[in-house]
């Protein structure tokens, strides 16, 4: 059986697609960005520009793009320092470099077998069969072009990849240190990422996931486990094995009647602070890299209600372009590419959940509105 580490040939591949959210770069660009990620749903222009008020608190820019350049650049040097001739394209679902644009270069460039990495460790709509639905847009444009047919194949969730979890455990422990001495080992974790309605966490996953099955789905589980690994990782670092920890959520933006994930972030750092907890490590590990969620929702909303408490916080740093973290993209891709050449493949997974699916069957994570044509499935 291979090892993905000691692989190194990517065929059938021959380019890298990084597949991300996207954001504005300027105070102009908000409320038509918030009109690419809102299109469909009647939000008046007022409206989103009261929603877009968090961008313009930095500027208009989020960071988001920047640290998708650092990605990108960063793979680029993995894989050229690993002897690894693929090239890496980066193309976004709502904003400049827009996805069917990148898509059309990937085209023009010769390339018809694309490996796509998305920025979301996890299963769920948003995270993983909305970016499939992108593809299979993109991919229909273009053939009403009459561009020349491509093949895009999804890398696995890599939520409970070594190069994912262990970066977060060190992100953990640096965030201790930030605390006073004197209540870091009384310190509570809380690991936060974004809230969905419930009825799309219930369905996330695929049908003969076994977590799909939990309260929560795919979505929630695949979360606790990861917290599960870096709590149990910090507690023996730090010696202390009775540490509290807890999954909570943040970034609610739906409807008030419709039932979302909950605690919210805030409202559990306020339950902590009632309960005497004299610290709180904010652990973002729904998160790839520290965008607009994490530097206005944590950083400022949950920073400024920790103050308000009186509640010391800290907040972990996410994986970014962190050398491990690219590694293992290089490890995903070269596993999947062995795979698809019919080899058989020790794939790497930390905890009791095991790797996950290659290709996602039609059943998974459905879109909450309406069945939409997905790339990259059975």
């Amino acid at each position: 059986m291979s090892d993905s580490r000691t692989l190194t040939d990517p065929a059938p591949y021959d380019a890298l697609l990084l597949l991300s959210f996207g954001g504005p770069e300027a105070p102009e660009d908000v409320v038509p960005f918030l009109e690419n990620v809102t299109r469909g749903r009647g939000i008046p222009k007022e409206r989103l520009a009261e929603v877009g008020k968090h961008y313009f608190l930095f500027g208009g820019v989020s960071p988001i793009n920047e640290q998708n350049r650092e990605l990108l650049a960063a793979l680029r040097k993995d894989f050229a320092e690993h002897g690894l001739d693929l090239p890496v394209y980066w193309g976004n679902r709502n904003w400049a470099p827009y996805l069917v644009d990148t898509l059309r270069e990937i085209a023009a460039d010769g390339h018809r077998r694309i490996a796509v990495l998305a920025t979301s460790a996890y299963a769920g709509y948003s995270g993983c069969r909305q970016y499939r639905e992108n593809l299979a847009d993109a991919l229909a444009a273009l053939a009403e072009e009459g561009l020349p047919e491509l093949r895009v194949d999804k890398l696995r969730h890599l939520y409970n990849h070594p190069g994912f979890v262990q970066p977060m455990i060190d992100a953990t422990l640096a965030a201790l240190t930030e605390l006073p001495a004197e209540a870091r080992d009384g310190a509570r974790l809380a690991f936060t990422t974004h809230s969905i309605p419930e009825a799309m966490a219930e369905t996330s996953g695929a049908p003969d996931d076994p977590a799909r099955g939990r309260p929560g789905g795919a979505y929630v589980a695949q979360h606790l486990e990861v917290a599960r690994l870096v709590a149990e990782a910090v507690a023996v670092a730090t010696g202390v094995a009775d540490r509290p920890w807890e999954l909570v959520f943040q970034s609610r933006s739906g409807a008030p009647h419709i039932p979302w994930l909950e605690p919210d972030i805030c409202e559990h750092l306020e339950s902590l602070h009632s309960a005497g907890a004299p610290a709180a490590v904010m652990v973002p590990i729904g998160f790839v890299s520290d965008h607009m969620e994490v530097k206005y929702d944590l950083d400022t909303e949950a920073v400024a209600k920790a103050a308000e408490l009186g509640l010391p916080v800290a907040r972990a740093a996410t994986v970014g372009a962190d050398p491990r973290f690219t590694a293992a993209v290089r490890g995903l891709l070269l596993e999947r590419a062995a795979a698809e050449r019919g080899l058989p493949v020790e794939r790497c997974a930390l905890g009791a959940l095991g790797p996950s699916h290659d290709v996602c069957a039609v059943a998974c994570c459905p879109n909450p509105r309406a069945s939409r044509p997905a790339a990259a499935q059975i």
